[in-house]
């Protein structure tokens, strides 16, 4: 049976280099009905905080990544100071001040069998010996990963190839205890766009920032399986059987992937299109509680019809928040030129007048009644339909892009359609060209 791990340290949140890593090991244990093991590297404890772990659990759970075992390194220290003893009892390590460390052979080459980048031969000479355990009692990282590996029967490590630099260092430890080796497969590191490591300069970085952006976690793994892995095909949607189903080691790439964040914006849209619509309206709600938004305030079946008319403008869930935001406030933003440019015009306070009567004036309250009555006050009015509906657009939603108007109007209500139009028709007939205060009336 296949044995994968994933190890991360909780001195930091889980980035998506991280998620990506333990992602591939999730999906390789999988699709190969093997086991995942989450084994939480909190070694260094001045730096290990239960804000950052707590982070690293539920950012795994969030995304689906299941687990099989779950291992804490800080409850292993009595292993590890038993096997760096014996290395000191055979004559291959020795003491300097409480620190144990590992001598280096010398006239020693070791050879690394990557499952992606091929054979990688080092000499020795270049490898200083090796610290087994610190001065302070704690264990070193390259020590306390192969007893961990070897103990708990890793058949493959899966991991950045930042790593590559400490395989050989773990190899030689690995000979040194009579344990044997597992396959290693080094995935390429993820780069930003200007191909430099990938940081906060490129944007969020870790899982919970994307989470809290309003990125769903099924197009969030769907991203993170494409940067350095391919099925083969043009397919950039998946599912996660299909994942599972198709995900291969053979498939990684050996060059760095770049992350791309308008590729993932793209990706979580082509979910929201297609996501069932209850869940959908589940994390808006929450994502509106969390902006401040009285939530409980709005009537689900209104809410839910509200994110269908925009499913197929938004890319993510703060995106919706900042499309529809006008729906959920007495007050509107004015983008400035458009006030500036439909607002202005001959004769527009005087149509928006005529318009607002007709509101008052229309029942049932629908989108299909909105029309049929501005339609009539255009053709009364001699006018163009663009010369009233861009300044009603403009008046109610503050820009000049928005779904249907009369849509629009219709999930408005009466009510907030009409105060609003009085609003502006106030500020038109007496302080017309003061744009920048429209939204504090």
């Amino acid at each position: 049976m296949n044995i994968v791990r994933f190890a991360p340290s909780p001195t930091g949140f889980l980035h998506i280099g991280g998620a990506r890593t333990g992602l591939f090991n999730w999906l390789f244990s999988r699709a190969t009905k093997g086991k995942f093991i989450l084994r939480i590297e909190d070694t260094d404890q001045v730096r290990s905080e239960k804000r950052f772990l707590d982070e690293i659990l539920n950012s795994l759970q969030w995304l689906g990544m299941d687990w099989d075992e779950l291992h804490y390194q800080s409850s292993r220290f009595d292993i590890y100071r038993e096997y760096a003893q014996k290395l000191l009892n055979e004559g291959k390590a020795y003491k300097e001040g409480d620190a144990i460390i590992y001598k280096i052979p010398a006239e020693h080459t070791v050879k690394i069998y990557d499952l992606i980048h091929g054979e990688i031969t080092i000499d020795a000479e270049h490898i200083k010996d090796q610290v087994l355990i610190k001065s302070d009692g704690s264990p070193a990282y390259n020590f306390c990963c192969v007893i961990d590996d070897a103990l708990m029967a890793i058949t493959h490590v899966i991991r950045g190839d930042d790593h590559i630099p400490n395989t050989p260092k773990q190899i030689i430890l690995y000979e040194a205890l009579g344990f044997k080796l597992p396959k290693f497969a080094h995935i390429p590191m993820i780069l930003g766009e200007d191909r430099s490591r990938l940081s906060k300069r490129h944007g969020a970085t870790s899982i919970s920032e994307y989470r809290g952006q309003g990125i769903l976690p099924e197009a969030l793994i769907n991203y993170l399986a494409l940067l350095g892995w391919s099925p083969g095909n043009d397919r950039e949607i998946f599912n996660l059987q299909t994942l599972i189903k198709d995900f291969s080691l053979k498939r990684v790439n050996k060059t760095a992937a770049i992350f791309d964040l308008e590729k993932l914006k793209w990706i979580n849209s082509q979910y929201v299109k297609n996501y069932d619509l209850e869940k959908l309206t589940d994390l808006i709600i929450q994502m509106l509680k969390d902006k401040g938004y009285p939530a409980q305030d709005y009537a689900r079946q209104w809410l839910s019809g509200l994110i269908k008319l925009y499913r197929t403008r938004f890319q993510t869930l703060e995106h919706f928040e900042q499309l529809a935001g006008f729906f959920f406030t007495d007050t509107v933003r004015y983008d400035k030129e458009a006030a500036e440019k439909f607002l202005l015009a001959d004769n527009v306070a005087e149509y928006l007048v005529k318009f607002k009567e007709v509101l008052e004036n229309t029942e049932p309250f629908d989108d299909k009644s909105i029309e049929a009555g501005t339609r009539k006050l255009v053709e009364e009015a001699g006018i163009e339909a663009g010369e009233l509906i861009h300044p009603i657009r403009v008046a109610l939603t503050g820009g000049t892009v928005s779904p249907g108007i009369f849509e629009v109007i219709q999930f408005l209500g009466k009510e907030k359609s009409i105060t609003r139009l009085e609003r502006v028709i106030k500020k038109l007939k007496t302080r017309g060209r003061m744009f920048d205060k429209l939204e504090e009336l």
